[in-house]
């Protein structure tokens, strides 16, 4: 369709106006340009609203603060196109990105979601992946239980796919990424394309995940139990999605009693067998 070689490409930020340039900057520089840019600002107290201020071709946005989960959600309701792309602030596009995307989702019709390779830098270095984190295509429920596997600024998606699996859950403060692709991989294909096509920066204390390092896995573990009392996975999903809720309280739990918290200890450790 006509209509769906365009893409709304949809940066969040919070306080990042040191690396928020470089970010636009990346998008702006794409050989691919039938594009609109919405610039979230989730509440920044730095110099954003002063940069944004000088590229006419960014559309915006400003809310309070309330996280990365709302700050996406606005942008995705203001976007005017059937393809939505997603940029971190801190993250950069290869030039081709949307180029190469784009013609991959023209060619899967079918398909509401695609991710693509990424480069890990940290430091100034490049970060050697683990095994782990090698992406897949395809339907990646198991995948995506143990680890957020999909990047966040590696996706392009159908807008339709959220009136099928619903928006970003915004009492998330972290690991809303993990949640939502949970609920996407429970029914839908990803496309890989299995390429670094997105830069990520990383090893920041300014980042979200290194706000919440400590203890993330409550938050993952949230979303386990979300999708299992949902009663919509299949039995063979609710098999898997029942042990890894049982590793992770175990890891968890065991952490906390470690550190002298047993009241949230014991919690944890008990929670599986609320869910069978």
């Amino acid at each position: 369709m006509e209509t769906e070689k365009y893409v709304s490409v949809i940066i969040p930020t919070f306080n990042r106006c040191f690396l928020l340039k470089k970010a636009i900057e990346s998008v702006l520089a794409q050989t691919y340009r039938h594009f609109e840019l919405i610039v979230v600002d989730d509440g920044s107290t730095d110099q954003t609203a002063e940069l944004l201020a000088a590229y006419d071709e960014v559309i915006y946005l400003r809310q309070e603060n309330s996280g990365p989960a709302a700050a996406r959600n606005r942008g995705v309701r203001a976007a005017a196109f059937d393809l939505i792309a997603f940029l971190d602030s801190d993250d950069c596009f290869d030039k081709r990105k949307l180029e190469i995307q784009v013609a991959a989702m023209r060619d899967n019709p079918a398909c509401l979601i695609s991710h693509t390779d990424e480069l890990w830098f940290r430091h100034g270095q490049v970060l050697n992946q683990k095994n782990r984190h090698q992406r897949a295509g395809g339907f990646i429920f198991a995948e995506c239980l143990p680890l957020c596997a999909v990047g966040m600024s590696t996706v392009m998606l159908r807008r339709r796919l959220f009136d099928a699996v619903g928006f970003f859950d915004e009492d998330f403060p972290c690991c809303e990424d993990y949640d939502l692709w949970l609920r996407v991989a429970a029914n839908h294909a990803f496309l890989l394309i299995d390429r670094p096509l997105t830069i990520k920066d990383g090893g920041r204390p300014d980042q979200v995940s290194y706000q919440h390092r400590v203890g993330m896995d409550q938050f993952r573990i949230r979303a386990l139990g979300k999708q299992l009392a949902a009663g919509t996975l299949t039995a063979r999903q609710t098999e898997l999605a029942r042990a890894e809720l049982a590793r992770k309280c175990r890891i968890y739990g065991n952490g906390c009693l470690k550190h002298g918290r047993s009241a949230e200890g014991r919690y944890y450790l008990e929670l599986p067998a609320r869910y069978g």
